[in-house]
């Protein structure tokens, strides 16, 4: 067994394992001609239960064989130009190669003596990261595994910076379109999900100011304590970015902190012609960015940066065989002394591989790629008649429902609209997501893929419009 080991002796063993998955991934991209199968679960379910794990293969040959019937061939595959689902991106090349150094390597960014090089990469890049904010120079942060958890530090910092141990007087303020992660925070952090205040959004889908001002003065007359205001740089639905300077001018009148989730938007930090879009972030106290959405990395690759770094200290805390508290006084450099995680993965890297082949210019390119179709979508969406959108993107997403020309009900409407996604999905031709609007049935483009051309939108769009008609008209002839 110890040949399975990676080490000196077996390094031969690792390059042709490795090379022969690499190429088995590339023949299956190379010949994919839809994002899915179309499979169902209760057709890949038993291929999977049929796999008895107590009974090993032995050969890393014979387990990819296995691998193409009960993964490789079913995937979602992101890269294909009509996967217009969820906030997956296609990924950069850079990236995947990071993604095999840091896997075998193995660094974990808890501690010094455990990651080296690692650790000063990853700081590196929270600075340039800060720096592109505008956060100033006490500016700090940490790699983290996604969005959700960067909103839960944000939050907890938050929590910990409002200084009262009455955790009933605390409110969290952010728009109706913001990330249930924020509700999810409330409860983790034991102020209950009824402390987030629910900001209604305007037209174009962004945070009420005036609002979210008269919510301030009522929190302030009740003797209650705002103790965050979480702006959104791109809504999950709607890529909308609410007002940002407006919101930082209320959150230092009322002494919140403030918080921009830009787990989406942060493509931004390196659009050249978007940039202005983020505006009044330099003034937040802490901000999300998942840089496996808009800047093409693989999953997981997140981040928290806070203004002030000493806002930190509400993670830390020391271990004597892990990080004593001596390591501060020696200035030795415990990537765990800020964050919510021990043992890390080194995903900085893939970002770092990134920007040292692409630049920060080349991902910029790539971003504004994706909104410039996006704003190509919206007038193909707009001058269809069979077709509702809901809101002029200023990021990539498109919200849009399928309207009849024959009049018929709306909760009808919601019901063929529903069945055109789940019959699209289950025909592999392409992958679009689905939500809510004012409690209506609608669908949704997420567009990453620079690979993805406005006939792709046009075709995808055909074909909705076909499974709608089709499941309309069966109603009809039933009825």
């Amino acid at each position: 067994m110890r040949s399975h080991l990676l080490n000196d002796t077996t390094a031969e063993s690792y390059r042709r394992s490795v090379t022969d998955g690499v190429e088995r991934v590339a023949r299956k991209l190379a010949a994919t001609r839809g994002p899915f199968t179309g499979v169902t679960p209760a057709e890949l379910a038993p291929v999977i239960d049929a796999v008895d794990l107590d009974r090993p293969l032995g050969d890393a040959s014979a387990a990819l064989d296995e691998l193409e019937d009960v993964y490789l061939r079913d995937a979602v595959y992101f890269h294909h130009p009509r996967y217009l689902g969820h906030l997956n991106c296609p990924v950069v090349i850079p990236a995947v190669l990071g993604e095999a150094v840091l896997s075998a390597v193995n660094s974990s960014l808890d501690t010094w003596d455990q990651s080296a090089g690692a650790t000063l990469i990853e700081r590196k890049l929270i600075d340039w990261t800060t720096a592109r904010i505008g956060l100033g120079p006490l500016a700090d942060g940490v790699f983290t595994s996604g969005g959700t958890q960067s909103n839960l530090q944000a939050l907890l910092l938050a929590r910990e910076e409002a200084g009262t141990t009455d955790l009933s007087r605390l409110r969290i303020f952010s728009s109706e379109c913001s990330h249930f992660s924020v509700q999810k925070s409330a409860t983790l952090l034991g102020l209950g999900h009824e402390a987030v205040i629910s900001i209604p959004v305007d037209r174009n889908k962004r945070m009420q100011s005036v609002v979210l001002a008269a919510e301030l003065e009522t929190c302030r007359a009740e003797g209650l304590i705002p103790m965050a205001i979480v702006a959104t740089a791109g809504t999950t639905d709607f890529g909308s970015i609410d007002p940002l300077p407006e919101i930082a001018a209320l959150a230092e009148e009322y002494g919140a902190w403030m918080h921009v989730d830009a787990a989406y938007g942060c493509g931004l930090l390196a659009s050249l012609k978007r940039r202005h879009l983020l505006d009044g972030i330099e003034r937040a106290d802490s901000v999300t960015v998942d840089y496996h959405k808009s800047f093409f990395q693989p999953v997981s690759s997140s981040a928290i940066l806070v203004r002030d770094r000493a806002a930190l200290r509400h993670a830390t805390y020391h271990a004597d065989y892990l990080n004593p508290r001596r390591t501060v006084a020696e200035q030795i450099p415990n990537q765990v002394d800020k964050s919510l995680q021990t043992t890390r993965r080194f995903d900085a890297l893939k970002l770092w591989m990134t920007l040292r082949v692409m630049g920060a210019d080349g991902v910029g390119e790539l971003f504004d790629e994706v909104c410039d179709l996006a704003a190509a979508g919206h007038d193909l969406l707009a001058a269809d008649p069979r077709y509702d959108v809901v809101v002029q993107p200023q990021l990539s997403t498109l919200v849009y429902r399928y309207v009849p020309e024959a009049v018929t009900s709306p909760a009808e409407i919601d019901r063929a609209n529903l069945y055109a996604r789940k019959a699209l999905f289950a025909s592999g031709e392409a992958v679009v997501a689905g939500t809510k609007v004012d409690g209506r049935q609608y669908l949704k483009f997420t567009l990453l893929n620079p690979e993805t051309t406005v006939s792709d939108i046009a075709a995808v769009l055909d074909l909705i419009a076909g499974h709608a008609e089709q499941y309309l008209g069966e109603n009809l002839v039933h009825a």
